[in-house]
């Protein structure tokens, strides 16, 4: 005998066999005896793991204990309290192995009890590796054959293993189990060891332990969740007419199938069981699943995947692929139950014909027969019935009628009813037991028969009379319904005898718990068998049969079936939809989950009853479903008899409705070439049509659950409104790049859930990055929109690449794949080619088609020339043929007129991105521009420069010099280039000089080294020595050549994070540009400039910043200068840059990404802080800038003030109600009206000679006062003298002219009148100005001699005039009203009030002096260097800001506040900020929140916007929202103009007030914790209000939030921004947070969530893991500072927190430098709350005791709340505890613990 050789696949099945043969010798113990007193021995199992030992009801510890389980009661629901014992189950007796695919078992059955009586004995196992990815194994009875699925398609396959199996099986003996092992990586799959196999003759069950809860499938049920719950639910199968109402009832179809994702690998597998007796599935949470099916075998495929997708492929391999169909079946198609009549059909289809809606089906239901007869029509209501095909097919359109399979046994109107007597005659029907007697039932048409579609002669019969039926009425396709089989009467019409089949032992948990409910008895008899088994094989026979008749009657033509009631293989024939419906929100959203399993179950053609079957449907509900139903594969709009019309027309010609069902009915038809290649996809690959989104992103977890969006194919996502009265979705976005289907521009979101605005008319629709999506103009049938022109639609991925294909043939002829009478295109496009590619070309379209249009999206760049090439001739496309909308970065190829069929190439150069504008001015041209040496090139993208430079423009390296502290650059100017201005020449040689400051900060200066230029004079604080040891730096240094540039890199990530080695650097004495590449798109600060949103749009926009007299407007520039912006990095690292310069100036966004520096003087000094984290930028920032002061704590409190009080009784009666309405309130203001015609430490002594008083009235109860200064100072007094101008002039400390031009003041007009004047209000303004208004001149605050003038100007008038607590310094840009100076003839040289560049400023034509001093004013530092006010000018406000707080300071010898419109960098070290003169919008909610978070970078916490507006009327809704964000802007002031009404909150009545008064008790609340942020932006530069994105810097969702903030970490502000709102969307980030209001966790994180807010809330967050320190609010701080300070303690997961509280006397200067303060720090881990104090200053007067301590996250009851304090016995605190929202209270007021003594509270 020979050498056996073997197969790698036979040794591993060898291998295989020796391992089964192992375990099978292994012994498992059983305790024997007979049935009844047979012992259980009970495993140790968690209760997950528990099978059910008693399925059906009413079980009990006897009954339990007579089957030999397990009885041990559970107090969690569902878990069964009977469970197999280990005496159940088979045991292996023999093992053999055929061949080396196959193995074969005896299995015995162990002594047990038996559950239902007529357990097999001995079992046959048998096993075969049918491929490399299935696995089949079936289990049966060893000595009786029994009834197995006659299955068309699974039973002819023949396929063997190709490769080595991806899957192993194992066998174990004793209990018999097997458990199905992937082989890599190696993971357990399916494991019925978990529980035993029972095998009766009427109850079959096997349990299998699975590797993961992500279970897809088994059906027919309305699923409400796509992914199964695995808490012990179980769902019954066995086909049944009945209503998908959402419970768990088994509906039409059966199937026993599911898919398993087993992790983010996105390895999968599936499982069938081939039968189809009733039965029912439990999903249990081990995870496991329990079959139990009445009869039949145990006939299990095991199918392996590398992907879901794959297992969808491996399934349809087994059951038999999807059929293609018909092209024109996937246009829209119209039905209803009763239209009454043929009349009232082809009024329907006119009046949508005339509405315009692309439709290309209309059906008629039982309705258009003869008593409900098939194959009959009404001769009466539908006479015309014959040649209605003809009427539709004239337009384009197909005709479908119903056929149900019950058969009317009574005889025609007219006559014998003729298919019923052919039928008799061919005995084709079910019968009763006897075999003979056909079965009687009631169905529509009345008593019926029912065909056996089993039987041949049925068949014959069926394919016949539909046939006869075609020949007389006309139609296209065929829906078959009602064939579940579904009967009126319950069985039979004499009823169903008393049976096992009829009532078997169990019944599973089907509808009405009766097996023949609604259907035949289960003894009726069918060619394939008993009832009891075919009954869900009833549809599948009958699509099987009208199949067959289909060919008959259409021949060569595709045609369709749909049918109601399906089984595994139907999808090879048929289509599905989801059954008799309603018109509800429920089943609108339950049809998704439902479509994606047919998808899984291979019935890719499938939909819903758009607008729902049964019920009216609301013109909102229909609408919304007609919009998603667009994207149904099968998209039919359907409803039921009696209910009003719901095809689209039927709302009206011109409703919303019908706009948008065209609108996406047209899209739909736009891309039907894409949806018809997914049909062949899934013919040819058994892929998916309608797709979940977990197989295209399971490695995403967040994509396991989804359900209520949905993709076609890998490439479009669909996200419908699926809720009544939502505009508003929350839809997750996976991890691709997306674009705006309809927009066509790409969205920042990525893997991440979003919140998706979806207007009335609007869905959401997005495509994938990667595709090329085939198109065809649209028309309103498919016969004519397949004559229209083809085009491809391409949305480029992360690597500007894309592919697709193309399957196209007739639409309609049968077999086309399998004859190659089809055309395949492959497309691809990558590096800027795109490919047409033909990979099979068998058809010839008759109407010439040709590719016209191809849209590119997100193309960054614009494309040079476009060529095309079919391989023989190469053209370039015209200017006409390519269009760029930079806009919307996307490519248009129009009239190309590529022919279908062929193959093309098309390729393209990319313009540079980068380009850098050369002529920023206006008046570029092509001359212009190169005449300064750039390039010019138009452009289509809006905003993008025509004019831009050349590669090596600028300046090259010549000398460079390192040091262990920076390096020295010397660089000189490219003279191959002109200089940009001719008035103003480059300096050609510069000097560079890199400072190391600190490792995480670092300096570069660019100068002109030969001679001196202005350099800013606000001090720094920089380190005294550089970080000179490179290993401690964060970063690191590159100079580049040619054109010179600097790259900083961030060590460890490798990013360039600073890149000026691009072309445009300038450096001239009127222009200085530099451009840099910037690291990411995530931009944010530069101003004073109003933006939409907080982070920039980098669409070339450009800001101009010159500070200003100028109310808040987009892109105008206002009140102060702030070059710095901090920018995130690809690596989720922040760092900051600040341009030390104060001239005028400008700063350009590049979606490069870039952005460019332009100053017109100085020098170019910048500063850059490492971060990394966004808090630490601005930490650095303001450690080199200067600390934010520390508000005195009074400051804090509301504030009221308003331009325009008539007098003092005015204020004083607002005081009064104020009072009266308990509105905490703090700081009362007088505007400039308080004083004599406007001028500066002067009073009305007619209309506010009382204000003194009140002053001292309202200080004297708790308030405090702050009055407006502004710095201009009137010059024209006739009486008297006016000491603040006199003792200026003496002085000299007003602003002139430089000595060589006048020795005059430059003189200004602003508030003060002339003496002795009357104003007209009624002349214009320019007028006004010129008769009334007195000169002024402008105090030098740089000098010293100034400071002190001003400051005894403020001392005097406050011992003399009237007591004030803060300063309020306004009008500081300086502003004037006449620009320049009175006359407005400036003096000196032009260029410096019209530069030779001028940034792009309001009024920039006007010149820098408007509304402003003069440029060549002269101004002196301190130092006595004079300079122009030209570089000056934007530290005018910063100059003034600093004497004003020393003065304040020397004065009332308190800390106080100062408030000062116009700021620079520093400006916060003695001041806070408001944002100036805005106006009642809602718009400006918003913008203040992006104020305040950019104010918050620029070192300047103290900030806030007007409350309610200060110009125009504001409006009740919005002030009072307003005044529910402005509660928590840090400087919280309502403010209005003059001429305004009232807008204080007593001002609108009780509501608005108590409103108020609520919102604004919150604050007072949380004032300790605002303070203590006060004082840590004070010592260590944090923020106050955080931008999200600062805290949760890792999370992408957060760097674009704007309409929420945070105060510091721990609290989250969600204000209502827009009118009318009750609901608003916010950010949950990820972190246990809770609810403010009410103290309860939040069950959400990292996701958006609506939030109720009604008009009198606004939603706040506390974040779990923090501590915040309270007190309770009183109607001042006064008051408020001296109750007990409160904790609030809100426990993260871990069941910590921590928090500090600062606490000094709130008024005191310099308190933190002198130690004079509170400093304590609060923890909470493991149930104890500890105290530590790391500075003890407090005076004894301030010091507070401990009062009430709130708990929230504590998960468990509590009975003890004991305190400790060192030298102190221990002290029981009384508590409460409420376990609904985990919140423990306990109270240590009575304690009288003063909180600078460390102290421990422990509860247990």
């Amino acid at each position: 005998m020979g050498k056996q050789y073997f197969s790698g696949l036979e040794v591993t099945l060898v291998v295989l066999f020796a391992s089964v043969s192992l375990l099978a010798v292994e012994a498992g113990t059983i305790k024997a005896g007979s049935d009844r007193n047979t012992i259980a021995e009970c495993p140790v199992i968690p209760q997950s793991e528990r099978v059910d030992c008693f399925p059906e009801p009413n079980a009990s510890q006897e009954k339990c204990l007579e089957r030999a389980c397990c009885w041990e009661p559970a107090s969690e629901a569902n878990v069964p309290w009977c469970f197999f014992s280990k005496n159940h189950g088979y045991s292996v007796v023999s093992l053999n192995m055929p061949d080396s695919t196959h193995i074969e078992a005896k299995l015995t059955r162990m002594d047990a009890p038996s559950l239902f009586g007529a357990d097999i004995q001995e079992l046959n196992f048998y096993a075969e590796m049918q491929t490399e990815n299935r696995l089949h194994f079936k289990i049966t009875d060893a000595n009786q054959a029994r009834f197995e699925v006659p299955h068309e398609h699974v039973q002819s396959l023949t396929d063997t293993p190709s490769g080595p199996l991806k899957y192993r099986l194992e066998l174990t003996q004793n209990p018999f189990g097997l458990k199905v092992w992937r082989t890599s990586p190696e993971k357990l799959l399916f494991d019925t060891t978990i529980g035993p196999l029972v095998f009766a003759d009427q109850y079959l069950q096997l349990t299998a332990k699975l590797p993961s809860h992500n279970i897809y499938g088994l059906g027919e049920h309305v699923h409400q969740s796509f992914r199964h719950d695995t808490n012990w639910r179980t769902w019954p199968i066995f086909t049944r007419d009945a209503f998908p109402n959402g419970g768990t009832h088994n509906l039409y179809g059966h199937y026993p199938y599911f898919t398993c994702l087993e992790d983010e690998s996105g390895q999968s597998f599936g499982v069938f069981l081939m039968n189809s007796n009733a039965m029912e599935v439990t999903i249990q949470p081990a995870p496991a699943i329990t079959y139990r099916t009445i009869g039949g075998v145990l006939d299990f495929y095991i199918l392996i995947g590398d992907t879901p997708e794959a297992v969808v492929d491996e399934f349809t391999k087994l059951i038999g692929r999807p059929f293609i169909p018909p092209y024109w079946s996937l246009g829209f198609q119209l039905s209803r139950w009763d239209y009454g009549s043929l009349a009232e059909v082809k009024k329907v289809v006119e009046r949508n014909r005339q509405a315009g809606i692309p439709y290309d089906v209309q059906y008629t239901d039982i309705d258009y027969m003869e008593d409900k007869k098939i194959f009959t029509y009404d001769m009466v209501k539908f006479t015309e019935l014959p040649q209605f095909a003809d009427y539709m097919h004239a337009s384009g359109q197909k005709y479908i009628i119903i056929l149900d399979p019950a058969v009317s046994t009574s005889p025609r109107v007219n006559g014998s009813y003729e298919s019923l007597d052919r039928g008799n005659a061919a005995k084709v029907w079910v019968t009763e037991s006897d075999g003979v007697t056909p079965l009687v039932g009631e169905v529509w048409p009345g008593e019926t028969l029912f065909p056996d579609y089993t039987s041949q002669a049925c068949i014959d019969w069926w394919v016949d009379e539909i046939s006869r039926f075609y020949q007389e009425v006309k139609y296209d396709a065929i829906w078959i319904d009602m064939n579940e089989v579904a009967n009126f009467v319950q069985g039979s019409s004499k009823g169903c005898v008393n049976n096992s089949l009829n009532y078997p032992p169990f019944t599973p948990r089907i509808i009405d718990n009766l097996m023949y409910s609604k259907t035949l008895c289960m003894d009726a008899k069918h060619k394939w068998g008993n009832h009891y088994d075919v009954h869900s094989l009833y549809g599948y026979s009958m699509v099987l049969a009208t199949e067959k008749a289909s060919k008959a009657v259409f021949g060569t033509s595709r045609s369709m079936v749909f049918s109601r009631s399906t089984f595994p293989g139907v999808g090879k024939y048929a289509g599905h939809w989801l059954g008799d419906n309603g018109a509800n929100w429920n089943d609108i959203k339950w049809a998704i989950p439902g479509m994606l399993e047919f998808n899984l179950f291979g019935v890719p053609y499938i939909g819903a009853d758009i607008c729902g079957f049964f019920d009216d449907s609301p013109e909102e509900l229909c609408r919304r479903w007609m919009q998603v139903g667009a994207f149904y594969p099968f998209s039919r709009n359907h409803n039921a008899q009696g209910y009003a019309d719901q095809d689209p027309a039927s709302y009206g010609a011109d409703s919303l409705l019908v706009q948008t069902s065209k609108h996406y009915l047209n899209i739909r038809y736009t891309l039907l070439p894409y949806l018809y290649t997914l049909f062949y996809k899934a013919h040819i690959n058994g892929e998916t049509v309608a797709r979940p989104m977990m197989h295209e992103f399971y490695s995403d977890s967040e994509t396991w659950a989804v359900q209520n969006q949905f993709l076609w194919g890998a490439h479009l996502l669909i996200t419908p409104v699926l809720d009544a009265g939502v505009e508003n979705v929350e839809a997750y976005i996976p991890d691709a790049v997306w674009y705006d289907f309809e927009t066509e521009t790409r969205i920042t979101h990525r893997k991440v859930k979003v919140f998706l605005h979806i207007p009335a008319d609007k869905l959401g629709l997005h495509l994938r990055g990667g595709a090329i999506l085939p198109t065809q103009t649209p028309d309103v049938t498919t016969t004519y929109s397949r004559r229209n022109p083809m085009g491809l639609l391409i949305a480029l991925d992360d690597n500007k690449a894309a592919s697709g294909e193309l399957f196209w043939d007739d639409g309609d002829s049968r077999d086309t794949v399998l004859s190659g009478s089809y055309i395949h295109y492959q497309f691809s496009l990558a590096n800027d080619v795109l490919t047409l590619h033909v990979t099979h070309n068998g058809y010839k379209d008759p109407n010439s088609l040709k590719f016209e249009n191809i849209t590119v999206m997100g193309m960054t760049s614009a494309p040079g020339s476009v060529f095309v090439s079919d391989g023989i001739t190469t053209i370039a496309l015209s200017e006409s043929q390519v269009y760029y909308d930079s806009t919307k970065q996307v490519m248009y190829l129009r009239n190309l007129e590529l022919e279908l069929g062929k193959d093309y190439k098309i390729n393209w150069e990319v313009k540079n991105s980068r380009v850098i504008d050369c002529y920023p001015e206006a008046g570029s041209n092509q001359a212009n521009c190169e005449a300064r040496g750039c390039v010019w090139q138009p452009s289509d993208f809006p905003n993008e420069p025509w004019c831009f430079y050349a590669d090596t423009h600028g300046y090259i390296t010549k000398n460079v010099v390192e040091t262990a502290s920076g390096i020295t650059v010397d660089i000189e100017r490219n003279t191959n280039f002109p200089s940009q201005l001719p008035q103003s020449p480059d300096i050609d040689t510069l000097r560079v000089e890199i400072t190391f400051l600190s490792g995480k900060s670092l300096r570069w200066k660019i100068f002109d080294p030969n001679n001196a230029r202005y350099e800013v004079p606000v001090p720094l604080n920089l380190p005294p020595t550089p970080e000179t040891d490179e290993n401690n730096r964060l970063y690191r240094v590159q100079i580049k050549n040619n054109p010179f540039g600097i790259q900083v890199i961030r060590k460890g990530t490798e990013e360039v994070i600073w890149d000026s080695a691009v072309p445009g650097f300038t450096f001239s004495n009127q222009l200085l540009q530099i451009t840099t590449l910037l690291p990411s798109d995530y931009v944010y600060g530069v101003g004073e400039t109003e933006k939409p949103t907080f982070k920039h749009n980098l669409n070339y926009n450009k800001y101009g910043l010159f500070a200003k007299d100028q109310p808040p407007g987009y892109k105008l520039n206002s009140y102060g200068l702030h070059p710095f912006y901090m920018s995130l990095e690809k690596s989720q690292s922040a760092h900051g840059i600040f341009l030390q310069n104060s001239n005028a100036m400008d700063v350009t966004f590049m979606p490069t990404p870039a952005l460019t520096f332009r100053t017109i003087g100085g020098i170019l000094d910048f500063y850059m802080v490492m971060g990394p984290t966004p808090e630490e930028v601005v930490q650095q920032y303001t450690e080199i800038i200067g600390r934010p002061v520390l508000p005195a704590y009074w400051s804090l409190g509301f504030q009221l003030c308003r331009y325009g009080y008539s007098n003092d009784a005015e204020i004083a009666s607002l005081y009064n109600d104020m009072k009266a309405a308990k509105i905490p309130y703090d700081i009362q203001y007088a505007d400039i009206d308080y004083m004599e015609r406007q001028m500066d430490f002067t009073l009305d002594q007619v209309n506010f000679k009382g204000l003194p008083t009140l002053v001292d009235r309202m200080r004297s109860e708790g308030m405090r006062f702050i009055f407006i200064l502004d710095p201009a100072i009137a010059a024209n007094e006739t009486k008297g003298t006016y000491p603040a101008f006199d003792t200026g002039i003496e002085k000299d400390v007003f602003i002139k002219w430089p000595p060589a031009l006048s020795s005059e003041i430059v003189w200004g007009k602003v508030w003060p009148d002339y003496p002795n004047v009357t104003v007209d209000n009624s002349l214009d303004w320019d007028t006004q100005v010129r008769l009334f208004r007195a000169f002024v001149a402008f105090p030098d605050f740089f000098r010293t001699s100034t400071a002190e003038w001003w400051a005894q100007q403020i001392k005097d008038f406050y011992n003399n005039v009237m007591k004030f607590d803060g300063l309020w310094i306004d009008m500081n840009e300086p502003a004037s009203f006449v620009h320049g100076t009175v006359g407005e003839q400036c003096l000196g040289d032009p260029a410096l009030e019209n530069p030779p560049y001028m940034p792009p400023l309001e009024s920039m034509h006007r010149g820098l002096n408007h509304k402003t001093l003069c440029m060549n004013s002269e101004q002196i530092l301190a130092d006595g260097t004079r300079v122009k006010h030209y570089d000056v000018h934007n530290l005018y406000g910063w100059a003034h800001t600093k004497p004003t707080y020393d003065a304040l300071h020397s004065t009332t010898g308190k800390r106080g506040v100062v408030i000062t419109r116009s700021t620079y960098p520093s400006s916060g070290r003695w001041a806070g900020h408001w944002l100036g003169d805005n106006y009642s919008a809602w718009d400006q909610l918003l913008k203040s929140i992006i104020g305040m978070m950019e104010f918050s970078l620029f070192g300047v916490p103290y900030t806030g916007a007007d409350i309610c507006g200060f110009f125009n009327h504001a409006e009740y809704e919005m002030c009072l929202r307003w005044m529910q964000l402005g509660a928590f802007y840090p400087f919280s002031r309502n403010h209005n103009t003059i001429n305004m009404p009232r807008q204080d909150p007593v001002a609108w009545g009780p509501e608005f007030a108590a409103i108020s008064r609520d919102v604004l008790n919150i604050r007072y609340t949380l004032l300790p914790y605002l303070y203590t942020l006060m004082y840590e932006a004070h010592a260590h530069g944090n923020t106050v209000v955080r931008p999200l994105l600062h805290e949760f810097v890792t999370d992408a969702n957060t760097w674009t939030i704007d309409r929420q903030f945070l105060w510091g970490p721990a609290l989250l502000i969600t204000p209502a921004l827009d009118p009318g709102v009750t609901v608003v969307r916010g950010y949950v980030p990820n972190a246990r947070w809770y609810d403010y209001h009410t103290g309860e966790v939040v069950g959400v994180r990292g996701q958006f969530l609506d939030m109720n807010a009604p008009l009198e809330k606004i939603n706040l967050h506390v974040r779990g893991g923090h501590i915040l320190p309270w007190q309770k609010p009183e109607t001042n701080t006064q008051f408020s500072r001296r109750n007990p300070l409160g904790l609030l303690v809100a426990l993260d997961d871990d069941g910590s927190a921590r928090g500090s509280f600062f606490w000094d006397d709130g008024e005191g200067i310099d308190t933190v430098q002198n130690q004079l303060y509170l400093l304590t720090t609060f923890g909470v881990s493991s149930g104890v709350l500890t105290s530590t104090v790391p500075t003890n200053g407090l005076a004894e007067a301030d010091r507070l005791t401990l009062g009430l301590v709130k708990v929230w996250g504590v998960t468990a009851p509590v009975t003890q709340v004991t305190m400790s304090v060192a030298g102190m016995p221990d002290v029981n605190l009384e508590f409460t505890y409420n376990a609904q929202i985990q919140e423990l209270q306990f109270d240590a007021t009575s304690q009288s613990l003063t909180v600078e003594k460390p102290f421990t509270i422990t509860w247990k």
